[in-house]
């Protein structure tokens, strides 16, 4: 009885080693595939910040593109990525927003601060809208169809090359 036990621990290796190698052989493997992609934006808060543009459903339906970032004022990455919101703002970008999980005073003042580049904002002070969008962490921005389909989500900070590489070319392709 021994004996085939003493196989078992090459056995899931090498059970392991050859999922592993599959997972690999993907066309993009570091990727993170949505399941939202193609199919209409999830439902959006009810909620915004006194003096905001409300950012509703219907404005994901108005026939033009847009950029919805999730975000918090006490996320650094949302900071560093808050310059490129601001330059796409500038350049007629439709940029909204869903601020999740931050403190009302606190999202307010960071946009007063730091200059607000969303065309209509809502908030998600308990987090529960973010699931049904599939956000995990705060930044997360999506690439919404004129129609309200999304058809990309970008996950982390709107910078670096990573962002050059997938992001930028989705957006181009998206605005044509």
């Amino acid at each position: 009885m021994a004996r085939w036990m003493m196989a078992l621990p090459p056995v899931i290796f090498a059970g392991l080693a050859a999922m592993f190698y599959v997972g690999m052989q993907r066309e993009n493997p570091g990727e993170l595939h949505s399941v939202f992609i193609g199919k209409p934006a999830p439902v959006l808060p009810g909620t915004g910040l006194p003096g905001v543009t409300q950012l509703t459903d219907a404005d994901l339906r108005k026939g033009e593109v847009t950029v919805v970032n999730f975000w918090a004022s006490w996320c650094p990455p949302c900071r560093a990525e808050h310059p490129v919101l601001n330059a796409m703002a500038e350049k007629g970008i439709r940029v909204a927003g869903v601020n999740m999980m931050d403190k009302e005073a606190d999202a307010t003042a960071y946009l007063a601060e730091e200059g607000n580049p969303f065309f209509a904002l809502a908030t998600d002070p308990n987090g529960r809208n973010r699931v049904e969008w599939g956000v995990t962490n705060p930044p997360e921005t999506f690439i919404v169809d004129g129609d309200g389909t999304i058809l990309f989500k970008f996950v982390g900070p709107l910078v670096g090359t990573d962002y050059e590489k997938r992001f930028v070319p989705a957006l181009e392709d998206a605005l044509k």
